[in-house]
């Protein structure tokens, strides 16, 4: 859903480049309590690369249409939403700026949309459900399923709202509505089994890394007679601090999972339009696209400049924009927690009275 410059008008970019621009502020300062441990940075990075990685993989939605993750749910999931707001605004400028995606002119619309609506919708949602479903592994995925799902047409409605004020062709508010949802339910639908697998699959070995699984454990496994069972609940102890709990394999494995889908498994994603430009091309919103200002990039459309071999250069670039994704990722969250406030201690609040 990458909007590219040319489909809204420079007022109403502008406009939306300022909300942006609020929202990232907004984000900062609480993805400061959200970034706490010493952790949090690097995994928070890592997340941002892992997104970069599955937004290579277009899958095939309906006959000629792809859709592809948008991520706001899983990084609101998994780091936090003010983190995860963050999160999906570095992976729309590495790729606006490296690689030609998603205008330039429209970053503001793009992180409006596609991180600070989808995050937000995803995290009421899923917040939600978690209140009213028992505080299982189950549960958690399955709120982490539905909150995915509805994130996604909520972007559309979003887009085609500032399409209405602002778009540059004339074509009916209802037509552009109509067509955007109903293709980005079925993309909804891909997003909610990413978001489903990737948070189940950490939840199962470290819930404690999940921001939205917070409180859950991992129950210990028996086997009985050949099947694995959750063991009876044990008395309940002081955790380990969770600082005492290496996350650099988990780091390791993600790092290594985003490298292989981004270098390896990107090569056979689709190569149909996705949501957004199908519905363009079809009811006529792209009549007025620009070229993208970063065209002549090193990185332009997912590959290397003068690499002939498609699947080398495809793979190569892949590699280099999780590499650089979770290194500009990894040193923005750095950052913002290095400028957490501490708190003042109690005794002192007091001597002040």
């Amino acid at each position: 859903m990458h909007v590219p410059d040319g489909f809204i008008n420079a007022p109403v970019s502008a406009v939306a480049g300022v909300v942006a621009a609020g929202a990232v502020a907004v984000s900062l300062r609480g993805a400061r309590r959200e970034l706490g441990g010493e952790r949090a940075a690097p995994l928070a990075g890592l997340v941002a690369a892992f997104i970069f990685a599955v937004q290579m993989l277009n899958f095939p939605v309906a006959a000629g249409t792809s859709g592809h993750l948008l991520g706001g749910a899983l990084a609101a999931i998994l780091v936090g939403p003010w983190t995860g707001v963050l999160c999906i605004a570095v992976v729309l400028l590495m790729q606006g700026i490296l690689f030609a995606d998603g205008g330039l002119t429209a970053l503001g619309v793009n992180i409006t949309v596609m991180g600070v609506v989808t995050t937000v919708v995803a995290y009421v949602v899923f917040r939600g459900l978690t209140r009213v479903l028992p505080r299982t592994r189950r549960s958690t995925t399955v709120a982490s399923f539905v909150a995915a799902l509805v994130s996604v047409p909520a972007a559309a409605v979003a887009f085609t709202l500032v399409y209405a004020v602002g778009g540059t062709t004339d074509v009916p508010f209802v037509k552009v509505l109509t067509a955007m949802v109903g293709v980005h339910v079925l993309i909804g639908i891909g997003e909610a089994a990413i978001t489903a697998l990737t948070v189940g699959a950490v939840i199962a070995v470290r819930p404690d890394l999940v921001h939205g699984a917070r409180g859950l454990a991992a129950p210990l496994k028996l086997r009985v007679d050949g099947e694995l069972v959750d063991a009876p609940a044990a008395p309940a102890s002081p955790p380990a601090p969770a600082a005492a709990r290496s996350t650099r394999k988990v780091w390791a494995t993600g790092l290594a999972a985003a490298l292989v889908l981004a270098g390896v498994v990107s090569f056979y994603a689709s190569a149909n339009p996705d949501g957004l430009e199908k519905v363009a091309a079809d009811k006529g919103i792209d009549e007025k696209v620009q070229e993208h200002d970063a065209a002549g990039s090193p990185l332009a459309d997912y590959g290397v400049k003068d690499v002939s071999d498609a699947r080398v250069s495809g793979g190569l670039a892949g590699v280099i924009g999780v590499g650089v994704t979770v290194a500009v990722g990894s040193g923005v969250f750095w950052a913002v927690r290095r400028r957490r406030t501490p708190e003042a201690p109690h005794s002192r609040t007091t001597e002040s009275v």
